[in-house]
């Protein structure tokens, strides 16, 4: 089958969330000006998947529903073919999304007052998942060397030593920054761990999402002694583009620690997804390899196309090497502004909607994170907008 990743559909008016936040900016855009920010795709859905929920709402009651058989089937079938790792129904805890999850297991797992190690610049609902709790930010800064970050491994065992440090998030493939962690950078990690008897809650959500020539390792999958010392948190939407349907599948294979967080999860009064979400899944995960091969290959078009026109055109601005993700970390520190100042310049001068690099953490100033899964005219064109922007700054 052939896939259409070429036509934009314009969601304005529609509630789309990053829509919604450039429409509260100007409302007077016009429509060739796409938000390239929250981590949702600007392409048509799987036709497998439109097809199926079709069929699926012609013949069924719109009910209370649990997750069914083949939905199970399903989730352990994607783990095993896709990622080498062999799970059990019992271990799947199904949530409304990753970032619900994080909430739920920082406050069945610790203290207030307890540490959470995390490794800055990342994923921002990290930092609000540790603070609303009263629990305490431990931040682990990733190292910038040339085009891509490395873990600091000392500093990582000085603070997962603290007696109070009892969980460590984990960003499997990074975001913001695109590495793919090594099974080798994993095992140095998943061992300071133990050692120090600090739970991995590994966010895998983009681990579908890899460009060619690297290769993704589920932390869980290494040893089942990671296993055992771990939460593996994964998820369709990204893979898919279905965040709107909610469904997210944690794994959890210490029981102790599954009852816990399962406990929170239903004293928070909900266990069960949308039902539409259950049978999004179970089509993506049965049906959709093909488009997941034409959605990489598309990726890595738009990857290259960033790399060499901000290269060959824009120099001031620096690439880092995306590995995974579809989230391209670009430097901006050359420029010499102040965060709110190239805030402002981007949306103003460019009329570019980004992630700003400061809302991923203070190492996340001066740069920022464009979204890249998007029709390559999308790209070409806001890349253009920023050429002409900065062509006009230098004047």
């Amino acid at each position: 089958m052939k896939y259409d990743f070429e036509t934009l559909i314009v969601r304005k008016n529609e509630g789309a969330s990053k829509w919604r936040l450039m429409e509260n900016f100007d409302k007077d855009f016009s429509d060739d000006i796409v938000p390239l920010s929250v981590a949702d795709m600007e392409f048509k859905t799987a036709p497998e998947i439109v097809q199926g929920l079709k069929d699926y709402i012609d013949c069924s009651i719109l009910g209370y529903t649990r997750g069914t058989d083949t939905y199970y089937k399903a989730v352990c079938s994607w783990m095993k073919r896709k990622h080498n790792w062999e799970i059990s129904k019992e271990w799947i805890v199904a949530f409304s999304g990753v970032v619900p999850t994080l909430y739920a297991i920082v406050k069945a797992l610790t203290n207030p007052g307890d540490g959470v190690i995390i490794m800055t610049p990342v994923y921002y609902p990290f930092y609000s998942a540790v603070e609303a709790e009263q629990r305490k930010i431990l931040r682990n800064e990733l190292k910038l060397h040339g085009d891509h970050y490395e873990i600091d491994f000392q500093d990582l065992e000085e603070k997962a030593r603290m007696d109070s440090t009892k969980l460590l998030f984990l960003c499997n493939p990074h975001n913001p920054v695109g590495r793919v962690w090594t099974k080798e950078e994993l095992e140095r990690l998943g061992r300071i761990c133990i050692d120090n008897n600090v739970l991995v809650v590994s966010d895998e959500i983009h681990f579908d999402l890899i460009m060619p020539g690297y290769k993704h390792t589920v932390f869980a999958a290494i040893s089942e002694e990671f296993q055992d010392n771990s939460i593996t948190c994964t998820a369709p939407s990204k893979t898919f583009n279905l965040a709107g349907l909610q469904v997210s599948n944690i794994i959890i294979s210490n029981e102790k620690v599954r009852q816990l967080v399962e406990k929170k999860r239903e004293n928070d009064g909900y266990d069960e997804l949308n039902i539409l979400g259950y049978k999004a899944c179970e089509v993506a995960y049965t049906q959709c390899d093909s488009w997941l091969d034409t959605l990489i290959n598309t990726l890595e078009t738009n990857r290259q196309f960033v790399v060499n026109y901000i290269t060959n055109n824009i120099p001031r601005i620096k690439v880092i090497n995306l590995e995974g993700t579809y989230l391209q970390w670009l430097d901006f520190r050359e420029l010499g502004m102040k965060p709110k100042e190239l805030e402002e310049f981007m949306r103003r001068e460019a009329q570019l909607f980004l992630d700003e690099g400061y809302i991923f953490g203070k190492e996340g100033e001066g740069f920022e994170r464009i979204n890249i899964a998007c029709p390559t005219k999308v790209l070409e064109d806001a890349l253009i907008r920023l050429y002409d922007a900065i062509k006009r700054l230098a004047k």
